[in-house]
């Protein structure tokens, strides 16, 4: 791992972490709202590493449901997890397993959008700009983490100050940032629709899920675009 490798992935990062500075802040604040410590709410950051299923967890520690469907639901939103580091396999297949299993654990959101992009421009994920990447972002969830577990309480009700809205605006342009890609509008409003659809008739967090499946089901039955360009239905989803 080079020096000046890993410093080009922090500089890369560096956007995404100071974008992710209020997710970590308002998780910090609803942790505290919801009865955990400073400690237990960094603890939870440190080891899931999910700001969407984080959200989650803390809102059904509070209803006194059994552990397992707690962990069971945090599974359900953190599948696309499971999809990312598959299409991953096939964007690092230099990486020894211990790269593997090391850099995946830090495989969130904009790291796979982030190694896409390198791929599709170098031909190849470097492993220390992959750690590079990682590690400003991480570090910076961390920080904030504890910034919002420490000031929370100034911030009152964070719905009521609208911070809730900030999770779906990011994962909005997440996944516009793949617009451009073959098919991305049908499978894209397939995912939607079949999130949607989920919502109503099973719950949350299930269509999380269900809405992905929807969109890798047509990205199966979806003909392959004229240009021979190659995608699979897991990186498009």
């Amino acid at each position: 791992m080079t020096h000046a490798t890993f410093n080009s992935g922090i500089r890369l990062g560096l956007p995404v972490a100071l974008a992710v500075l209020p997710f970590g802040a308002l998780f910090g604040a609803v942790a505290i709202e919801n009865g955990l410590t400073i400690y237990e709410a960094t603890l939870m950051s440190g080891v899931i590493y999910a700001g969407a299923s984080q959200l989650v967890g803390i809102e059904l520690f509070n209803q006194n449901l059994p552990a397992w469907l707690v962990v069971l639901s945090i599974f359900a939103v953190n599948f696309r997890h499971i999809l990312y580091s598959a299409a991953m396999v096939r964007i690092v297949p230099e990486w020894s397993f211990a790269k593997k299993a090391v850099g995946f654990f830090f495989l969130v959101d904009p790291q796979f959008a982030e190694s896409v992009r390198l791929k599709e421009k170098n031909g190849r994920v470097s492993f220390a700009c992959y750690m590079g990447y990682a590690f400003i972002v991480y570090a910076l969830w961390m920080i904030s983490t504890v910034l919002g577990a420490s000031l929370g309480n100034l911030l009152g009700d964070p719905k009521a100050a609208g911070l809730d809205v900030l999770l779906p605006i990011y994962f909005m342009g997440m996944v516009l940032g793949f617009r451009k890609r073959a098919s991305f509008y049908p499978i894209m409003l397939a995912s939607a629709v079949g999130a949607i659809v989920a919502y109503h008739f099973v719950g949350s967090p299930w269509h999380v899920s269900i809405g992905a499946v929807t969109g890798i089901l047509l990205a199966v039955i979806l003909p392959p675009n004229k240009t021979g360009e190659e995608m699979t239905e897991v990186e498009t989803a």
